[in-house]
């Protein structure tokens, strides 16, 4: 897929992007460039993170002064 950039530096994320991300509209995206390129992150709220990592085991971590 392509897009341009307009006269105003605006992108248009093409319509199959963001429905497969379920963007919408005044969402915030974390822009990157990196090797001559742009990456585009969507930033989540922190709500729809809560109990991502429920059930993770925590009994087999060591502690900070047993690190390397």
């Amino acid at each position: 897929m392509q897009t341009t950039i307009s006269s105003k530096y605006q992108v248009v994320i093409p319509k199959p992007v963001r429905e497969r991300l379920h963007l919408h509209p005044k969402q915030k995206l974390t822009v990157i460039e990196k090797d001559n390129m742009l990456i585009l992150i969507p930033q989540t709220p922190l709500e729809t993170l809560r109990g991502i990592a429920a059930g993770a085991k925590t009994d087999d971590y060591r502690e900070k002064k047993d690190r390397l």
